[in-house]
């Protein structure tokens, strides 16, 4: 099969596109023909050797955490799925060997999911770890309620943008930072657009204060904004520090199930800046570290052209 890896820590330059041995079945697996996989952050920060003290790494490695896919095969345990169905996973491991950069994916069965209905393969791969991220913030961490007056950084990303529309399904108001280009895609997630996050901005969009903030911009934006409101809680995906508690994604089927249901009804999308092939995930990263796509994901599809 054909797929995207590393044998050593670096850039988008040690990234090769290649022949892999497909993944081996075990009994409770199943094998996912990847048909799109999302391009995160996270991807960049373990390449470059972010993850070295505190995850064991195998090279040759396949980046990749999340993914849509076709199932190929099922393990001799496995009931739950058959050949042909649609899913979704998030698939991060404690070893990082084994990513979705890949034509064939293994993914344990527990974390599969059916694929949301009406909604393309892109937008699928798009929803798994930046919607489990988002949910774990604004659901779970900050406990989200009409009233609130929730601020999102970097409301736009992939992230921010499903953390505002969780917000927004919260009942809360919702102020969403990001650049001026991309105010019309916040506004049509029914938040409130801000270009900075000093006070005086802050004060221009809201009569009342700021109860709770969502940090998925990271770059020093959140300090300015604890400035402004000292007394809101807070939690970041990109940043730590006193008052502030950080989010990753963890694994949640129930949550993974919800999210999809939001997705089937209309009340949550997934928006998709821009797919590359497969063969081209070196300059999809290099376009996500520079910052110059659209709202939304980064997205591999095999075989696109």
């Amino acid at each position: 099969m054909k797929g995207v890896f590393y044998s050593g820590f670096g850039g988008s330059e040690v990234l090769q596109y290649g022949d892999l041995p497909e993944p081996k079945l075990s009994q409770n697996s199943v094998i996912v023909r990847m048909k799109a996989a999302t391009v995160n952050p996270a991807d960049i920060a373990l390449q470059a050797g972010f993850g070295e003290s505190f995850m064991e790494t195998w090279f040759p490695v396949v980046p990749g955490w999340d993914l849509a896919g076709i199932v190929e095969r099922v393990g001799a345990g496995v009931v739950e799925f058959q050949p042909g169905d649609e899913v979704i996973a998030y698939t991060h491991q404690h070893i990082l060997h084994n990513g979705t950069y890949a034509e064939l994916v293994s993914v344990p069965v527990e974390r599969l999911w059916r694929k949301p209905k009406n909604v393309s393969w892109a937008e699928a791969a798009g929803l798994p770890l930046a919607g489990l991220t988002a949910y774990r913030a604004v659901i779970e961490t900050l406990r989200v309620s009409e009233a609130d007056t929730v601020l999102v950084l970097g409301a736009s990303g992939g992230v921010g943008s499903l953390a505002t529309q969780l917000a927004v399904l919260s009942g809360a108001t919702v102020i969403g930072s990001a650049s001026a280009q991309h105010h019309t895609y916040v506004r049509s997630l029914e938040a409130e657009p801000m270009l900075s996050n000093d006070v005086a901005e802050l004060r221009r969009h809201t009569s009342t204060d700021v109860t709770a903030i969502v940090d998925c911009a990271g770059h020093g934006r959140l300090a300015k904004a604890m400035a402004a409101d000292p007394n809101a809680r807070v939690c970041s995906i990109a940043d730590s520090g006193p008052g502030i508690t950080t989010v990753f994604a963890r694994h949640d089927t129930e949550i993974l199930a919800r999210l999809v249901d939001l997705v089937d009804a209309g009340a949550l999308r997934v928006t998709v800046a821009a797919s590359f092939a497969l063969a081209d995930a070196a300059l999809a990263q290099d376009v996500l570290k520079a910052r110059t796509c659209g709202p939304g994901r980064l997205v591999l599809v095999p075989g696109f052209t």
